[in-house]
């Protein structure tokens, strides 16, 4: 019983990461293609913090589940797609913190240039380009933990 109860809040916790992982990659990108500072601030401003409040938790208990489940399981952390999945978890994290840095970045630079009338500056632009390409591995990443989760290749 304990195993079903914790492969449940894996699967909500993977649910929410991902979830939340897109609908932050979409609304910042939207609020870019805009070019308006004010309305990049606010959004970036909102990305932040719901970054902080449900992607940092779920990428912990995302973790912890996954390594309490291959306990429960006597299953050792070598297994095939059990070591590729920890390898890609952690290809995630290393694009993610540099994203939240990122963000915020992007966020205090927008806020500087509406408040003072400006012009998006160049390393506004920086900023998002790699926040862009960043995205893309960890997006990648994430779609194929979810794949070796449901086939567990040998």
């Amino acid at each position: 019983m304990t195993y079903l109860w914790v492969k449940w809040i894996h699967i909500l916790a993977s649910t929410l990461l991902f979830g939340t992982g897109l609908g932050i990659a979409f609304f910042m990108w939207l609020a870019h293609l805009r070019g308006d500072a004010r309305v990049i601030a606010a959004t970036a401003r909102t990305v932040v913090i719901a970054d902080a409040c449900f992607t940092a938790p779920a990428v912990v208990v995302q973790l912890g589940t996954g390594l309490w489940l291959t306990h429960l399981l006597g299953m050792p952390l070598d297994v095939f797609w059990v070591k590729t999945a920890l390898m890609l978890f952690f290809v995630i994290g290393a694009c993610w913190l540099p994203v939240l840095w990122l963000q915020v970045r992007a966020r205090d630079l927008a806020q500087r240039a509406a408040a003072e009338g400006a012009p998006l500056p160049p390393a506004y632009h920086r900023a998002m380009r790699l926040w862009f390409w960043l995205g893309w591995p960890a997006f990648i990443s994430v779609v194929a933990i979810f794949w070796l989760m449901v086939m567990k290749p040998v």
